[in-house]
């Protein structure tokens, strides 16, 4: 399929995404597939297309960032982060400032309020989670959930946290008012100060290594002295020591 380079344009100039940070074949094959599912014979007619159909433009952007999660993803990992959690309370206080970036559909936000609230009282507790998506920032607004997002959570929380409504779960208002969700785009926005835990995680895999680089360097230099990155299962930063990073374990840097 021809005019990529043209569609690239077009799409940074409408949306602010940048397909050139993002791995080009894997991320062209994803799009040749949707063109041809709406019958473009090529990108410039699938931009003409965006431009003009707002449910293909919302298709779009949904399929461009890649909306998968689920509420403590990789449990053990989560253990891991409460211990770190416990040693920043005690070095520091209760008032941790923590960001959830690309935090889609809300599960890990949600998760991080209820993996706190062993800590901190819940009213105490304050999360920002950031998403590219709109879409996605409204559904997490909502709360509500299918029964395999939520098989990993804690009994205890479920319990507490979590009404059945019909097939679906709502998670609770106590927890939902402690996430303030803003959009924000990882490649172009400012990045919050003086955040003591961000949480990104299973995103960066589709960006490019140039593109990666720039976003682990701006976490660093977003996070206080002793502060903590926690990434996905399927990354890793391969060049800490060159930004600076120290690696507490799996999935863990933190800022010296």
């Amino acid at each position: 399929m021809e005019k990529y380079e043209e569609f690239k344009a077009s799409i940074l100039k409408m949306t602010k995404i940048d397909l050139s940070s993002y791995k080009e074949n894997q991320m062209r094959r994803r799009l040749e597939s949707l063109a041809r599912k709406h019958e473009c014979p090529d990108f410039l007619d699938y931009v003409k297309l965006l431009q003009k159909d707002k449910d293909a433009f919302n298709e779009f952007i949904n399929f461009m960032t890649i909306n998968v999660s689920e509420f403590y993803r990789n449990p053990e990992q989560w253990k891991l982060l409460s211990n770190y959690v416990e040693e920043m309370i005690q070095r520091k206080g209760k008032h941790l400032k923590i960001w959830s970036a690309a935090c889609s559909t809300g599960d890990e936000p949600y998760s991080l309020v209820m993996a706190l609230s062993k800590f901190i009282p819940v009213n105490e507790i304050h999360i920002l989670a950031t998403d590219l998506d709109n879409t996605v920032i409204s559904k997490a607004k909502i709360g509500l959930y299918n029964e395999k997002s939520i098989t990993n959570v804690p009994d205890e929380f479920k319990k507490k946290y979590f009404s059945k409504v019909g097939e679906s779960y709502q998670i609770s208002e106590e927890i939902k008012r402690q996430v303030e969700f803003k959009q924000h785009n990882l490649l172009l926005d400012k990045y919050p100060n003086d955040c003591d835990l961000i949480v990104c995680r299973n995103v960066l895999i589709y960006f490019t290594e140039e593109a990666k680089h720039e976003i682990y360097v701006k976490f660093k230099n977003s996070l206080v002295s002793g502060g903590i990155l926690f990434i996905g299962s399927t990354e890793q930063v391969i060049d800490y020591k060159d930004i600076g990073y120290i690696r507490k374990s799996s999935f863990f840097y933190q800022n010296p």
